[in-house]
């Protein structure tokens, strides 16, 4: 009878999301493998076993935070409206941030993280791009969105979701209306405001 596998997936998330949670509440240094693997109640001989030490632990950390961003924004139904699914898109980024807190730091922070980054990691992180960039492509070559290239309107959307995101994970934004609510109107605004002018 084979002996059961201690060292499976189910042990490699809690050790990543407990990682994450060091992490983003005390920044790299407090990320140590005895007091991660006795915080999930392992062995720092399965943290070798799964990751072959810090350095392997950190990318992983790395890939897994995008891969959970990536299957938000892939998840938004592509429709015939650009204008609506880049919207869509914003939304998405919000429910990514707000459902893995302690990984989104790892994502778009200046943390420093002690790994080189690899064709792989930096391939993982171009990747959750791609959604955005397709959907202001199409609308750029229908006519719908007024700018000059993909880049410019994406960085225009990337800028103000991480913003008003960063903001609400902090606790920063201004006292008003709930914070889902000025998302969505934020996002909609902004979405509006690079719609190509109507033709006479």
């Amino acid at each position: 009878m084979p002996r059961p596998k201690t060292h499976d997936e189910a042990l490699r998330g809690k050790l990543l999301d407990r990682a994450g949670e060091l992490l983003a509440a005390k920044g790299p240094g407090a990320l140590g493998l005895r007091g991660l693997a006795q915080d999930v109640g392992t062995s720092t001989t399965a943290v070798y076993s799964l990751f072959g030490g810090k350095p392997g632990l950190l990318r992983e950390l790395y890939l897994e935070a995008f891969r959970r961003f990536g299957q938000w924004q892939a998840a938004v139904p592509v429709t015939e409206d650009p204008a609506h699914d880049l919207t869509e898109l914003g939304l998405a980024y919000r429910s990514a941030a707000l459902a893995d807190p302690n990984l989104y730091p790892v994502l778009f922070s200046s943390l420093e993280l002690d790994f080189e980054p690899d064709e792989e990691t930096i391939a993982a992180a171009m990747n959750t791009l791609a959604p955005l960039l397709a959907v202001v492509r199409r609308g750029i070559e229908a006519g719908v969105f007024a700018a000059e290239s993909p880049e410019e309107l994406a960085n225009s959307a990337w800028g103000l979701t991480h913003g008003l995101v960063s903001l609400e994970l902090a606790g920063r934004l201004v006292p008003g209306p709930a914070a889902e609510q000025n998302y969505r109107r934020a996002m909609a605004a902004h979405t509006r405001g690079w719609l190509a002018p109507l033709s006479d």
